[in-house]
């Protein structure tokens, strides 16, 4: 995303926890760990100081893995000016409070900081958009003027943007795919074909539609970008950590053996078993998320978590 506003001429400031990668940044213009190859234009710079990158900006990114992001945040928050939007494109569910990215910010922010607040979601690996391959994505805020402005400012000629105010269904849309495509992939580590492939995104899809619904969200929203778009390309993609996590717990190993090596994260590991309490706690039937869960969590070995899928009892659509 940095990459993305650097290309239109801002003067791009970037927090890296690594001093690593604020060296590389710095001195190579590449971020070689987690962005290899793509050469950063000479006016996106990085930084250790929290305080550096958040004051005096005209737009604030908040991309941490979803699991740090309230850490991340607590410390940005004193310096975020008011007015500034401030654009989460953060993905999963707090596994110990089961919130979402939204309201973790609105709880660590000042009330008079809600306003600016929006979440960006939808079908991007960052590699194609930094190679500027067209991309379309949403941008939710329950200030839709806010999200209509930073659909404004962020668009360009392969950046499309779309406008809504339904950050509940974005959101989920965003962390529960990732869920999905640990399943997706299991089902490619397991062997199976197209039939099974197919099969899984539609019914995860229907899971997803029902978790969002039931807490407040849009079902139209999980039919577009941040829904149906991010949950395809997460389950097919090459490039989904997600997916490959599934891939091999698919072929048998194990979640530590897999994670070992991993540089990235993969959100979809922590938002399975935030995912699960959740559906647990709001009684909503998420059998795909269940057992993900328990192929992660409780061991059970991915063949035979897909046959209590397919053994359950046979129901109308």
């Amino acid at each position: 995303m940095g990459h993305l506003m650097a290309k239109q001429g801002a003067e791009v400031v970037a927090w890296a926890y690594e001093p690593e990668v604020v060296e590389d940044i710095n001195t190579r213009h590449e971020n070689r760990i987690f962005l290899p190859g793509v050469e950063l234009p000479p006016n996106y710079h990085a930084t250790s100081s929290m305080k550096e990158a958040v004051t005096g900006r005209d737009l604030i990114l908040v991309v941490p893995p979803s699991h740090v992001l309230r850490r991340v945040m607590t410390e940005a928050a004193p310096f975020i000016p008011e007015g500034v939007p401030v654009v989460t494109a953060s993905k999963g569910i707090e596994n110990d409070s089961l919130m979402l990215m939204s309201d973790v910010l609105e709880e660590v922010f000042p009330e008079n900081l809600h306003a600016q607040l929006a979440f960006l979601s939808g079908p991007s690996f960052a590699k194609e958009l930094a190679s500027g391959l067209p991309t379309a994505v949403s941008i939710a805020s329950k200030n839709l003027p806010l999200a209509t402005q930073v659909q404004e400012m962020m668009a360009n000629s392969y950046f499309r943007t779309y406008a809504t105010d339904d950050v509940v269904g974005v959101e989920l849309g965003g962390a529960l795919k990732n869920v999905m495509a640990i399943a997706a992939g299991a089902c490619d580590g397991l062997g199976f074909g197209h039939n099974t492939l197919c099969a899984l995104i539609t019914r995860g899809l229907a899971e997803m539609n029902r978790l969002a619904v039931h807490l407040g969200a849009n079902p139209l929203t999980l039919a577009g970008l941040a829904g149906m778009g991010d949950l395809v390309l997460t389950c097919t993609g090459g490039l989904s950590r997600n997916r490959m996590v599934g891939q091999k717990l698919g072929q048998g190993m194990t979640l530590e053996e897999i994670t070992k090596d991993m540089k990235q994260v993969a959100e979809g590991v922590r938002t399975a078993n935030s995912a699960y309490r959740l559906s647990q706690r709001e009684g909503i039937d998420m059998p795909i998320v269940e057992q993900v869960y328990a192929v992660i969590y409780e061991d059970v070995p991915a063949s035979r978590a897909l046959h209590t899928l397919m053994s359950r009892p046979l129901r109308q659509e």
